[in-house]
């Protein structure tokens, strides 16, 4: 019999704790709703909720997946600010407030926590403030930032917030969810433009499951996805979340660390606060293409070569779930200097371990 078959029906109770127990790992009380489908669809479903024709959004762009969203929203027909800023670092909440005041219309704001495919991460609490203030939404991708640092929903003012299951978390990519506080829905609901009858729309979920009691499914759950995420809620439970966190940031700092100590390698992200946990982005050397150093490396390794106009100059060291440890630090940094001439891991893998323990201390 396999363990993937077979398997008793996940009953309406099962669906809701683990929608309360999401609703705990994002210190939130609003409604969460847990969505069937990898984390592009909360997102677009928030979007296509919130933006329409006559709204003003500023979208900014530290990554691939603000340009996406900027897409979103001009479809969607909202008017749409772009607030873009180099890849290597991270947009400052002065930036924010400026373009803000810049644009007294704005009313929606989108914004990506951390940017595993650049390797940065963005000041949420400073930037949330400033959104407040202006009387804005704010929707927040937090796909690679949950389980890898600190996110405060509530106390931070995130109306939307988005999370998947696939990153830091360990877990399966085929489910996530979104949170939605009292303004995002008095928004969504006064959207003529939002989804209805749709596996975009977030009000039918609402209607259909939330303020029905949450005792009936609208449809059948994604069973095994559903079974995988709160399996990893429990692992990070019984990690504990604080110890979760530092465990990724002591993998990044160790890496960019050690990649430092190689020579032939730098981090992408100059600068170390700007660095995002969840996976360290590394520049490899002029005329070594990604995709052949990684060809180098054992490919049980959680390395890859960049995306998109990224993917000749970019490496990408993935510190997701239980690979956010010290001894998978020093197998990559191991295998890089065995596939670069010149290069000493020793050295690298001692520098590794210096910053894990400087970092684990400091937390």
């Amino acid at each position: 019999m396999s363990p993937f078959l077979d398997l008793p029906p996940l009953s309406a109770a099962q669906f809701a704790a683990i929608e309360d127990r999401v609703a705990a790992l994002l210190h939130t009380s609003a409604d969460v709703i847990v969505t069937q489908g990898e984390a592009l669809l909360p997102l677009e479903a928030a979007i296509r909720g919130a933006a329409h024709p006559g709204s003003t959004a500023l979208n900014i762009v530290t990554g691939p997946y603000g340009q996406t969203f900027g897409n979103w929203l001009r479809s969607c027909g909202a008017e749409v600010v772009d607030l873009a800023v180099p890849f290597d670092g991270a947009v400052s909440a002065g930036q924010v407030a400026r373009a803000l005041a810049a644009d007294p219309g704005i009313d929606f704001v989108s914004l990506v926590h951390a940017e595993a495919a650049t390797g940065n991460t963005n000041p949420v609490a400073e930037i949330a403030a400033v959104v407040r203030a202006h009387g804005a939404l704010l929707m927040l991708d937090a796909v690679a930032s949950v389980a890898a640092e600190p996110l405060l929903t509530d106390e931070w003012g995130v109306d939307l917030c988005v999370i998947g299951g696939q990153k830091a978390m360990g877990g399966p990519a085929g489910v996530s969810a979104v949170s939605v506080s009292e303004r995002a829905w008095e928004r969504i609901a006064a959207n003529p433009a939002a989804p209805r009858r749709s596996y975009l729309s977030l009000l039918d979920w609402k209607e259909r499951w939330t303020d029905a009691g949450r005792t009936v499914l609208p449809h059948a759950p994604a069973q095994l996805e559903m079974l995988a995420l709160d399996a990893c809620l429990d692992r990070i439970e019984a990690d504990t979340l604080a110890s979760t966190i530092a465990r990724h940031r002591a993998a990044a700092a160790a890496t960019r660390a050690g990649v430092r100590a190689l020579g032939t390698l730098a981090p992408y992200v100059h600068r170390d606060e700007h660095a995002a946990p969840v996976a360290t982005t590394v520049r490899t050397p002029s005329g070594l293409h990604a995709a052949e150093l990684v060809g180098r490396l054992d490919p049980a390794l959680p390395v890859q070569p960049g995306g998109g106009p990224l993917a000749a100059g970019m490496l990408r060291v993935n510190h997701y779930g239980t690979a956010a440890s010290l001894e998978t630090v020093r197998s990559v940094l191991t295998a890089l200097a065995d596939a670069l001439p010149g290069t000493d891991s020793a050295r690298a893998t001692a520098a590794a371990a210096e910053a894990w323990d400087a970092t684990v201390a400091a937390v």
